[in-house]
């Protein structure tokens, strides 16, 4: 008789992570950008309103960091929700070149709809995890984002 062989686990390769992380965030992306299409927004339009929810009035250039996008993109896309009525330019005193985004009225209903939305499906899948699960992936997750963030330094 000859003994079992002992199972090793599979050697999980960082590409393979990597791919199932990337498809796992098209997949949410897709999800989410369903649900703000609802409520007639893009998801940059929703990036946008959803940050001035929390600190409006800044300016343009300021919005453009916190999104991490061009000065031009943030722009563009402020002409089209002062536009829209969402979101209106106000003059800094003491700056000409400047102005702060503020949100309209329906512009702050539309975001707190949206993070509504979001919050709904972050606790149908995400929220779906045990506390412990949940830890362990926030850690990794951090400890990713410090790996990526040296590299950017290299």
């Amino acid at each position: 008789m000859t003994a079992a062989k002992a199972v090793q686990p599979a050697v999980t390769e960082p590409d393979r992570v990597w791919f199932r992380f990337m498809r796992l965030h098209q997949r949410m992306l897709m999800q989410m950008t369903g649900r703000i299409r609802t409520l007639g927004l893009s998801i940059p339009q929703f990036d946008l309103l959803s940050t001035l929810t929390e600190q409006e009035g800044i300016s343009q250039s300021e919005l453009a960091e916190k999104l991490y996008v061009t000065k031009g993109n943030v722009s563009g896309l402020v002409d089209r929700l002062v536009q829209a009525g969402l979101v209106e330019r106000r003059a800094i005193a003491g700056d000409r070149r400047s102005y702060a985004m503020h949100l309209t009225p329906e512009g702050r209903r539309l975001a707190e709809a949206g993070i509504a939305a979001q919050r709904e499906f972050v606790a149908s899948t995400l929220g779906k995890l045990g506390p412990d699960d949940l830890a362990e992936l926030d850690r990794l997750v951090l400890a990713w984002r410090d790996l990526a963030r040296a590299a950017d330094a290299e």
